[in-house]
């Protein structure tokens, strides 16, 4: 008689599946980069400039650089003798009744105390005459008036950024101690899948996952290292697992996670020495989600499905990366609030993550919940949470999502 396996009742939910991951994915260790490689890379030290910036009084405007003590007895006009532009300072001490003309970024000139912009001055040879009264503002941003030598910039922990990046140049920093990128391998199982553009030819299902995975992992900080595709044979899967942890930190294996006949992901990993985080979470889609170590390595099991791994993958595989890559798994999971747009009917016995596109007039779910609907992801650009046995929400009802 055939066997048929017994159901499975998922009794973990995604909270407390979440903190076993975070309980077991730690930072990876650090390396010291170049400023032009860390680029979207985590601070594993902080920066601490090495400079008062700016480095010493500046013009903040284009115009003339006086001494405010003329200013102050009443004098008006004054004898232009020199420029002074950002890289060309003027190395001479300014004199009374005298001025430098000078453009924004600029050294100022010894003894010049304030810059008279352009628009307040009549210009009359080589001197300038102040038309009208005297502004509040010096128009010079004095040494270490942005922040002092010694002052930390930014924080461990903090992602570089375009706007970071600025900050850590203008800190003199040419090198950057940050968390080492987790790198990740795919492998799709399935006897079914052929590479993507081979299907019409040679028949079977495209791999529409691997690409899809390993761009959500460099999407959340980790180095993608391929993938592969392995046929549902137990020792073909033990032989590409053990390959790919050779050099992954992260191994995602998309399929084999479920009860059917030949669903044996974990089983093939087990002779390599898989220890068991969590199986089997009460969230739908992706119940079948399942989470372990090999040795210091992560795998991560992702239904088969295409719409459930990727919402899979989206709960689970980029906070195990932000956290892996010195930013704790909160990094990757920015819950926000929205409005429903349409009435949505009471929920099952399983936590929901569902499919929605967030518009002007609030969040609306996709008709179309399938976990097997591929053509769904392309408008889905939120996953909105709704919890186990919740009853029916109207129009309006504020509901958590996270962007897809």
């Amino acid at each position: 008689m055939k066997h048929v396996p017994a159901p499975c009742a998922a009794t973990l939910d995604f909270d407390a599946a979440l903190a076993i991951l975070a309980a077991i994915a730690r930072p990876l260790g650090t390396e010291s980069v170049r400023l032009a490689k860390a680029g979207r890379r985590v601070l594993a030290e902080p920066v601490h400039a090495a400079i008062d910036i700016p480095a010493r009084d500046l013009a903040a405007m284009d115009g003339f650089a006086v001494r405010e003590a003329d200013l102050a007895e009443g004098l008006r006009s004054f004898a232009v003798i020199a420029a002074a532009y950002p890289g060309a300072s003027w190395a001479g001490t300014l004199g009374k009744g005298q001025a430098v003309r000078i453009m924004t970024g600029a050294p100022m000139p010894a003894g010049a105390d304030r810059v008279l912009m352009r628009e307040l001055v009549t210009t009359h040879d080589d001197a300038i005459l102040l038309d009208g009264p005297l502004p509040a503002k010096p128009h010079v941003r004095t040494r270490g008036s942005d922040t002092m030598a010694g002052s930390a910039l930014l924080p461990a922990g903090k992602l570089l950024d375009p706007r970071a990046l600025v900050v850590a140049a203008a800190a003199d920093a040419d090198r950057l101690t940050v968390w080492r990128r987790p790198r990740v391998r795919v492998i799709a199982t399935g006897d079914e899948l052929v590479a993507p553009g081979s299907a019409r030819a040679a028949g079977g299902v495209p791999d529409s996952l691997s690409e899809a995975v390993l761009l959500m992992a460099r999407q959340w900080g980790a180095a993608p290292m391929g993938a592969a595709l392995v046929r549902d044979d137990p020792a073909l899967l033990t032989t590409a697992a053990e390959d790919a942890l050779e050099t992954a930190d992260v191994l995602v294996l998309c399929g084999g996670a479920s009860r059917g006949d030949r669903d044996f992901a974990k089983a093939a990993l087990a002779p390599l020495g898989l220890a068991p985080g969590f199986a089997d979470v009460a969230i739908k889609p992706g119940k079948p989600v399942w989470f372990g170590s090999i040795g210091t390595k992560l795998v991560l099991g992702l239904p088969g499905n295409p719409t459930a791994a990727m919402t899979v993958a989206r709960l689970f595989l980029a906070p195990l990366l932000t956290a892996l890559g010195g930013r704790g798994v909160g990094a990757a999971l920015p819950w926000q609030r929205a409005a429903l747009s349409e009435d949505i009917p009471a929920a099952g016995d399983r936590e929901a993550f569902l499919c929605a596109e967030w518009l002007d007039d609030g969040v609306r779910l996709l008709a179309r919940q399938a976990a097997s609907d591929q053509s769904m992801l392309a408008r889905a650009d939120a996953l909105v949470r709704i919890p186990a046995h919740a009853s029916a929400m109207p129009a309006g009802t504020p509901v958590e999502l996270l962007r897809f």
